[in-house]
């Protein structure tokens, strides 16, 4: 089935490498507790569902899947508990388009998909729940160690000197600069508070005519969230949203969409299509970035384990 692509697939997805910390269903109410994070329970489960996607992607034994998923499960509750205290969210949204990535690159709509882990015996929130523990991670250390980063040009030379795959010769591939804008809308709010909302989106789309002057007037309205995506190729992005970006200028805005904390419209301040030198490059460049920032991430995640109070039972 198509779904023994999966693990390539999902390994790709983490290293691309939502609110903080699953809510507990009727199953998990229902099964005892396997471990304590700094107070938050890892149920049964939990390790279960975790256990069967490892036992799915890796045909690990159950031994080694059910070991692997308990560390996994530990890691994830001490990162989401970082993130909430530097005050890093991701919408649910974020965690629907890399779950649906995934599914396209195993040539399958998110419904079949999903039906496809359902099959296997894995709730697709077990799934998205790595997804979400992973992206936000990768933005908590993104926000550490941005400024420590860095990637010497010797480097990337010499790994442009020694790649071996020559199949990209003569291909090209568009590059999106982005940048996030959310309308933040309380779950409650009443719908002339909406209206009044979609009316400031209405205004901000016809004065946005260039990145520059769009983030900041955005930046300066109240309850507005302004986030830079960066650049992002064409194929590491939802086919759907790629569709949108095409559909606007440089300088613009994607129209209004909900998101958990409201609306969001994501601005498009540059596009460019390069060359495969060009994206052999800046795929080099972002292993050489995802390498190093692993290497910190390793470190940052073994400090939170030496302070924090675990209990395995």
């Amino acid at each position: 089935m198509k779904l023994t692509r999966f693990c390539a697939s999902l390994a790709v997805a983490a290293s691309m490498l939502t609110p903080i910390g699953p809510m507990l269903t009727s199953a998990d109410a229902a099964s005892r507790i396997v471990a304590v994070v700094n107070g938050r329970p890892i149920t049964s489960y939990e390790l279960e569902q975790r256990s069967k996607l490892i036992t799915l992607t890796t045909r690990a034994a159950a031994s080694v899947a059910k070991r692997k998923a308990k560390d996994e499960l530990i890691d994830e509750a001490l990162k989401l508990e970082e993130a909430k205290r530097v005050g890093i969210s991701i919408e649910d949204s974020e965690v629907d388009n890399a779950f649906s990535t995934i599914a396209k690159r195993v040539n399958l709509s998110p419904t079949q998909f999903n039906e496809a882990l359902s099959q296997s015996g894995v709730n697709s929130r077990t799934l998205k729940n790595r997804l979400r523990a992973e992206i936000t991670w990768s933005e908590v250390v993104m926000q550490r160690f941005r400024a420590t980063v860095r990637i010497n040009e010797s480097d990337v030379i010499a790994a442009l000197q020694s790649q071996e795959d020559k199949n990209s010769i003569g291909t090209t591939s568009v590059e999106y600069d982005l940048q996030r804008i959310i309308f933040v809308v309380p779950e409650k709010a009443s719908k002339s508070f909406k209206n009044k909302r979609m009316d400031e989106m209405k205004k901000l789309r016809a004065r946005f005519t260039t990145c520059e002057q769009g983030v900041r007037i955005a930046s300066g309205l109240n309850e507005v969230i302004v986030r830079p995506i960066g650049k992002r190729l064409e194929t590491d992005l939802p086919e759907n949203f790629v569709k949108q970006l095409n559909e606007i200028s440089i300088g613009r805005v994607t129209a209004p969409t909900p998101v958990d904390s409201g609306f969001e419209m994501v601005a498009l301040c540059g596009k460019e299509t390069i060359n495969s030198d060009a994206t052999a490059r800046s795929t080099i460049e972002g292993e050489l970035r995802n390498k190093q920032g692993q290497q910190l991430s390793r470190r940052y995640l073994r400090d939170l384990r030496s302070n924090a109070v675990i209990e395995q039972r």
